[in-house]
């Protein structure tokens, strides 16, 4: 099983950046697909969630209206756009895919929000 998270880096305030997480060696259709951050010194909090038909989707109130998930599962992958960034959402970034059984966590992706 492998999640590769991509699309990571360093963006001015109100900058834009789309993270990319390849999924490979599990039924990916059949997963719901997480976004996950931790910032240094916090506790890792969920950001945006998206079920396995891309149906449905939910999202932490901190970035309502900024971010967007989605996903392709013919491509195995699933996306993270994020617009208006702001240096609060500096963090690593992190894919995560679960069916109520297991959990597939990636490495992560650093974000940085910074002038």
């Amino acid at each position: 099983v492998q999640l590769v998270e991509s699309g990571g880096g360093l963006v001015q305030p109100g900058g834009s950046l789309r993270l990319s997480c390849a999924a490979s060696g599990f039924t990916f259709s059949s997963y719901v697909m997480s976004w996950y951050r931790q910032a240094p010194g916090k506790e890792r909090e969920l950001v945006a969630a998206i079920q396995s038909t891309g149906g449905r989707t939910n999202y932490a109130g901190s970035v309502k209206g900024r971010f967007t998930i989605s996903r392709d599962n013919a491509k195995n992958t699933v996306y993270l756009q994020m617009n208006s960034l702001k240096p609060e959402d500096t963090a690593v970034y992190y894919c995560k895919a679960s069916n109520g059984i297991v959990a597939y966590w990636g490495q992560g992706t650093q974000v940085t929000v910074s002038s």
